[in-house]
């Protein structure tokens, strides 16, 4: 395949931009203009029936969420997302647009949450604030009107690895109860090069230089790259977690560890949706209003979500 054309266009605008590699800049400014890129893709925003802020309680501090429900008495399936930027950049606004469409699309409520990031909170902190998150949700299903048998957990790139990671969490320490995950563009392995991460280097908005700086902001020394909690295809047993739908894009460097993370979940007997879009490009969800690819792969991900709540028993 080639480069789908409408992704050619915002690559090429994105460059006449000028601004300077996320990599070059501290971590307050490449947050800022991670903010600036993706407030561009939040100018027409989806109307959802409520959206509230509140503040829950974590084991580093309180976590502000974001929760979004849609039309209907509910109660509602539940979606706990964790978005992404390497661990390091984005918000509860720079991904308000997929939560909202998810919300509307799945006819679930939507919990974002907004989990510390580093460097000033490295490895493992992200991780605990999700958990907790997670967990907090699963024990207030009468507070936010939704099912506790049915909630999903689930992000975009780095959201996409806490996701994963939270999902083994919950299987080790029995609680939440998760029936579903759903995986943008996952990081799975910090320990090895793959060949799409040589292959999409450079070029393709995420790139090699860019996860390298995200890595050492968000790891503390090059052991944690091995612990199976930021690398969650080194767990050795993947049996027994949730089902799960994993959407890859062919121009990301992140493509194959997502890829192999999903044959391995299979390999195990867990359920999964592995689908690969041809000619896009790392973050191409959180650009649906330019691509409708993205468009494509947030309705895929909404009928992978109803038909994950649909099955629960």
């Amino acid at each position: 395949m080639v480069l789908d054309p409408q992704a050619k266009v915002l690559l090429v605008q994105m460059e006449a931009a000028g601004s300077p590699p996320l990599e070059s800049l501290p971590p307050a400014e490449a947050r800022q203009a991670f903010r600036a890129l993706e407030g561009s893709s939040n100018e027409h925003l989806e109307s959802v029936a409520k959206i509230e802020s509140q503040r829950i309680p974590g084991p580093n501090g309180d976590i502000q969420i974001r929760v979004y429900t849609p039309e209907g008495e509910g109660p509602h399936p539940a979606f706990v997302f964790f978005h992404g930027g390497g661990w390091v950049i984005g918000d509860l606004d720079t991904h308000d647009n997929i939560c909202r469409s998810l919300t509307n699309l799945a006819n679930c409520v939507v919990v974002s949450v907004d989990y510390r990031l580093a460097p000033e909170h490295k490895f493992p902190i992200p991780i605990e604030d999700c958990y907790a998150a997670s967990q907090w949700v699963f024990e207030h299903p009468s507070e936010l009107n939704i099912d506790a048998d049915k909630i999903a957990v689930g992000g975009d790139s780095a959201g996409g690895n806490l996701a994963a990671v939270v999902t083994h969490l919950a299987k080790e320490r029995g609680t939440p109860k998760l029936s579903y995950q759903l995986l943008f563009y996952p990081s799975t392995d910090f320990t090895r090069e793959t060949e799409s991460m040589q292959d999409n280097a450079e070029g393709y908005f995420l790139t090699k230089d860019s996860m390298i700086y995200f890595r050492n902001h968000y790891l503390k020394n090059q052991e944690d790259a091995r612990n199976l909690l930021a690398s969650p295809l080194l767990v050795e047993d993947l049996s027994e977690l949730p089902p799960a739908m994993v959407v890859t894009a062919e121009y990301d460097p992140l493509r194959d560890e997502g890829e192999a993370y999903a044959n391995r979940l299979q390999g195990a007997g867990v359920p999964v949706i592995l689908k690969r879009f041809e000619g896009m490009i790392h973050g191409f969800v959180s650009m649906a209003d330019k691509l409708d690819k993205g468009k494509e792969a947030l309705q895929f991900a909404a009928d992978s979500l109803r038909n994950g709540f649909e099955k629960v028993k």
